[in-house]
């Protein structure tokens, strides 16, 4: 928690939110990564090689909430530089089934507390609402387990997951020049990193769960599977849970 908490330090004075102007500061965290497992979650390549990767974790308002920006932390490939970055991307998804189509016979064991089928918003360095910066926070970190691969629909589903994975620790800083405008609702949280060059992905890194009342945990598909989405743990791996790691700042309006 020191270095989420640090972190927001820096992001807060960015954003001028000392003393903000309308409502009252917000702050969310799942917390620091624990090393248990991390999660692809990119874009696909414009070569066609790598199809697209989504994973989000979830996070409640209880009442409007503007958000201005938020910390995500996962593994990034060995001696990667601000030039392998491609895309960064929030996305903001509401629980099933909303934004879905309820009709259609889902190919996984459950749609229940799922994220919907497509976004409610999002944000993006490539419309230019979205800026970024990174800080590598640890070199090596491994942790026990990894989805990249192994996400198929019904019946081949609980893969176990991809086996242990290392890389340089990293925090993304992001800011929406556009803030998200989010009524009080149950959400989720899916970032996105491209890595452009052949050294590999980024990697999502867990936190531990349960965090909060109706936590619910990390899921995650590909663009095979969608607009399905399959548990991380309970699914693919068995027997357990995750979060992902990430914070959100901004401010809230009570009586909205």
């Amino acid at each position: 928690m020191r270095l989420i908490t640090r972190l927001f330090s820096t992001l807060a004075l960015a954003l001028g939110l000392g003393a903000p102007a309308f409502g009252q500061p917000f702050f969310f965290t799942t917390g620091d990564p624990d090393g248990r497992m991390a999660v692809a979650t990119h874009q696909a390549s414009a070569d066609g090689s790598k199809i697209e990767v989504e994973a989000a974790d979830d996070f409640i308002l209880s009442q409007q909430t503007l958000i201005y920006g938020a910390v995500f932390s996962g593994l990034m490939p060995p001696n990667f530089t601000l030039d392998d970055l491609g895309t960064i991307q929030v996305e903001i998804y509401r629980v099933f089934p909303k934004d879905s189509d309820t009709t259609r016979t889902p190919n996984v064991p459950t749609r229940t507390n799922s994220p919907g089928d497509v976004a409610f918003d999002g944000r993006s360095t490539d419309d230019g609402n979205l800026q970024f910066t990174f800080v590598v926070t640890q070199i090596p970190f491994q942790v026990s387990n990894s989805v990249s691969n192994g996400i198929n629909p019904l019946p081949d589903q609980n893969t176990g997951g991809d086996g242990p994975a290392s890389g340089w620790l990293t925090s993304f800083i992001v800011l929406f020049t556009d803030e998200f405008v989010l009524p009080a609702d149950h959400y989720f949280f899916k970032p996105s990193v491209q890595v452009k060059t052949n050294l590999g992905d980024f990697l999502w890194a867990s936190a531990p769960h349960p965090q909060f009342t109706g936590d619910l945990q990390q899921w995650v598909r590909n663009s095979n599977l969608n607009p399905d989405w399959l548990r991380v743990g309970t699914d693919i791996v068995g027997g357990t849970t995750f979060n992902g790691s990430f914070s959100l700042i901004g401010e809230t309006f009570p009586g909205q």
